[in-house]
This record gives C-alpha cells, sequence and structure tokens, in this order.
C-alpha cells in the first residue's frame, strides 16, 4: 500500500509540475505557430513572387541598370523619411533580443520588402534572406502587444519569427529553425525557445511553398566519394579558405558602410553614390552576372568550369551595394561566393566539383554568419545526407577559421569559439572589429 501511494504521489506531482505545464506551453505554441508561421510564409512568398519579376524585368530591360542611383536615392530617402526606427534591419532583431525596449515597428515588414525588391529591379547586388527574417521577426512581434506578452515570451516570439522568415523563403525549414537558435548567442543555442521555432519554421515553408505553390531552386550533387584519411585531410584547406572568403565578405561590408557613413553625412546620398560605381562597373564589364541574387551563376558552379575570381567579384559588388546603404539580404551572394569559391578549388582540391561547389555554399555562409549547425543541416536538406560529413567538416572548420568576425555586427559572443580565446567572451562583433 505505501508503495502504491508512493507511485501515485510521484504521478501526480510529475502530472502537475511536468506534464501539464509542458503539455500548455505546446499548445499556447502551437497556436501562436500557425499564426506567426502563416503570416511570415506569406509574406515570404509574396518577396519571392515580386523578386522573380524584378528580376526578370531587369534582366529584360537592361537599360534600367543606369536608373540605379536614382533608385539608390529613392530607397535611401524613404527609409531616411520613414524608417529610421528600422534601418538596423538584422541588427535590431538581435538588440531587442539582447535588450528588450520596445516592439519593433510593423513598418519594417513594408519598407524592407520594398528596398530590396528597388535594389534588384534597378540591378544592385543582395540577397533574401534579411529581407525574410526581418518580415518575420517585425510580424512575430506584433503577437507582444497584442496578447501583452512578457519578455521572455517576446524573446521567443523573435526566434520564432528569425525561424519563419529563413525557412519559408529557402525551402529549408529544420535550418531555419536551428539557425534562429544559433544565430542570437555565438556559441550557445537556446533550447526554451527550440519547439516554437521548428513549428513556427515547418508552418511557414508550407504556407510558401505548399499553399503558395512557390518552387525553390534545386541543386545537386551526382557524386559523393566514400571518405577515406585522404579525402578528410583535403576538406581542411577547403574549410580555411571557405572560413577566410566568409570574414573577408563580413569585412568589406563593415568596410563600405564605414567609409560611406564617414564621407557622406546625409544617408540618401551613400546608395546613390554606391549606385553610380555599380552601374558603371556593369557597363565596363558588359555582364550583369555579379548583380542580382546571382543564381544561374550557382547553379552553373556546380557543373562548369568558372572564371576563378568570381566569387571575389561577388563579394565586392555585393558589399558595396549593402555598405552603400541599398537593402536586402547576405545569404545568397554568400552562397555564390561559396559556390565559385568551391568551384576554383576543384583545380586543385582532389574532390567532385559539385560537392566542393555545395561545401563552400554552405562554408561560407557559415564562417560568415557563425552558424555552423544550421548550415551543415541546410546542406544536408539541400543536396542529400550522403554529403553531410563534407558539408559538415566545411562548416565547422569555416565557422572556426573565419574568426570572431560576421555579418551581423551586434551579435554576441557567449562562448569563444576555442578555449585560447576567453578574452572575446562577452563582447558583441561591433566591437571586435
Amino acid at each position: 500500500m505505501l508503495k502504491r501511494n508512493k507511485f501515485i504521489f510521484a504521478l501526480y506531482k510529475f502530472n502537475v509540475r511536468e506534464f501539464l505545464p509542458t503539455l500548455l506551453f505546446t499548445l499556447k505554441w502551437l497556436l501562436v505557430a500557425s499564426a506567426v508561421g502563416l503570416l511570415a510564409g506569406s509574406a515570404s512568398a509574396i518577396f519571392l513572387l515580386s523578386l522573380e519579376w524584378a528580376t526578370n524585368y531587369r534582366e529584360q530591360n537592361l537599360w534600367i541598370i543606369a536608373l540605379l542611383p536614382l533608385g539608390g536615392l529613392l530607397i535611401g530617402w524613404v527609409y531616411h523619411r520613414y524608417g529610421e526606427s528600422v534601418v538596423k534591419g538584422n541588427n535590431q532583431l538581435l538588440e531587442e533580443f539582447y535588450n528588450p525596449l520596445k516592439i519593433i515597428p510593423l513598418r519594417m515588414a513594408p519598407l524592407v520588402l520594398f528596398g530590396t525588391v528597388a535594389t534588384h529591379l534597378f540591378g544592385g547586388s543582395a540577397g533574401r534572406e534579411g529581407t525574410a527574417v526581418q518580415m518575420g521577426g517585425a510580424i512575430a512581434d506584433q503577437f507582444t502587444k497584442w496578447f501583452r506578452l512578457a519578455t521572455e515570451d517576446r524573446k521567443v516570439l523573435i526566434t520564432m519569427g528569425v525561424a519563419a522568415g529563413f525557412a519559408s523563403v529557402f525551402g529549408t525549414p529544420l535550418a531555419g529553425a536551428v539557425f534562429a537558435l544559433e544565430w542570437l548567442i555565438i556559441g550557445r543555442i537556446r533550447y526554451d525557445s527550440i519547439l516554437p521555432a521548428f513549428l513556427a519554421a515547418y508552418i511557414a515553408d508550407y504556407a510558401c511553398a505548399s499553399l503558395w505553390m512557390v518552387p525553390h531552386t534545386h541543386y545537386e550533387i551526382p557524386v559523393v566519394p566514400d571518405l577515406s584519411l585522404t579525402l578528410l585531410l583535403w576538406i581542411m584547406p577547403a574549410g580555411i579558405c571557405f572560413g577566410l572568403a566568409g570574414r573577408l565578405f563580413a569585412k568589406a561590408t563593415h568596410f563600405w558602410s564605414g567609409l560611406f557613413g564617414k564621407y557622406l553625412s546625409y544617408p540618401p546620398l551613400r546608395p546613390v553614390v554606391g549606385g553610380v560605381i555599380i552601374a558603371l562597373f556593369v557597363y565596363l564589364t558588359g555582364s550583369t552576372k555579379y548583380i542580382g541574387l546571382g543564381v544561374p551563376t550557382i547553379v552553373d558552379a556546380f557543373s562548369e568550369d568558372l572564371p576563378w575570381y568570381d566569387f571575389l567579384a561577388k563579394i565586392g559588388t555585393t558589399s558595396l551595394t549593402l555598405g552603400a546603404g541599398f537593402k536586402g539580404g547576405e545569404v545568397t551572394p554568400l552562397f555564390y561566393t561559396g559556390a565559385t569559391l568551391g568551384n576554383a578549388l576543384s583545380g586543385i582540391i582532389p574532390l567532385p566539383v559539385a560537392l566542393l561547389a555545395g561545401m563552400g555554399f554552405v562554408g561560407v555562409f557559415s564562417g560568415a554568419t557563425n552558424t555552423p549547425l544550421a548550415c551543415t543541416l541546410m546542406g544536408i536538406e539541400l543536396f542529400g545526407a550522403e554529403s553531410g560529413v563534407y558539408v559538415g567538416l566545411a562548416c565547422v572548420l569555416a565557422y572556426l577559421f573565419s574568426g570572431h568576425a560576421g555579418i551581423y555586427h551586434s551579435q554576441i559572443i557567449g562562448s569563444p569559439k576555442h578555449h585560447r580565446l576567453k578574452q572575446v567572451k562577452g563582447r558583441n562583433l561591433g566591437r571586435l572589429s
């Protein structure tokens, strides 16, 4: 009888203290994730369709690139007049997570959508991740005031918005969820938000790809050799190169941003000057290969021989575009940089060109964002599990050898990349650069 009473009491304690609270937690965030995921996924679908239209129109009407300085003036003026409260973009999401002060204005979503589509329409070089993440974060944060949620719940909401935006724009729900958990603090993952992040990521991806039927680009690595000690050693120089490229990308973007901020005090003039330089570059090269998303070149990197300098040219045009104040993300240009660098390395590293391109695709992204786990999962989702060991090692090596640098100035270092760098713990990347 005594044992039975103890068992009943233990079961009661478990139900009251753990099971029921966990069930209520799950139901609560399932409802919120459904709303956030549907809204963020729909916003990403509208964004991707708009981006496709802008890209096609530009490529069919190349004269519009001559208007890039005027487009830059328009974007700069709109943000200067209406968007000063949201001009920090992804860094603002990070700062609000670390130190919650006020709800992210909903205007961030339409402003960054307009700015990114205009950037691509007129011929800037930018990506799409930043736009989707900002739209998702801004949409999710509105639930804070609608439901009067506490600070900790607000942090979960921002994480969900980031996961939903990332997952839906690339069609990678696993990577989107882990990215949202991993990018917040370098070297740490917030497991208290893991369920909401995964729910929001999957629902947003479903909304974009299935409800709106917006397709994503498919990549293929046809041959993945069996891993051997020799091939393992060859992965190391490749991963180091990817990490250094990610660091160069981040440093170049911060360099141009600092340079324009130093010499042009009126923000709307910065994209005008940047637009002139990019438009002249396109005119002199006679090619649009290094502007826009660059997806055709990324696809070609998996199967064709490309000029070795493609990755440097893309770093230059994208860092200048974003540093000058145009809008858009960095991730697709990072994919371009990594895939073309991997393509170039295939001449000296005895691995299949498609495999090296795939490793670079996610490796440079890992080094520039400090998110090796998310990038490994992205590689597996995009290229298949067979390449998992190769892309995983490439991502980890790139993460280590990019140093404590990154495209997100406000990222805080929760744990240094190895124990010999303890002095950087608790600092953010902006203070280190």
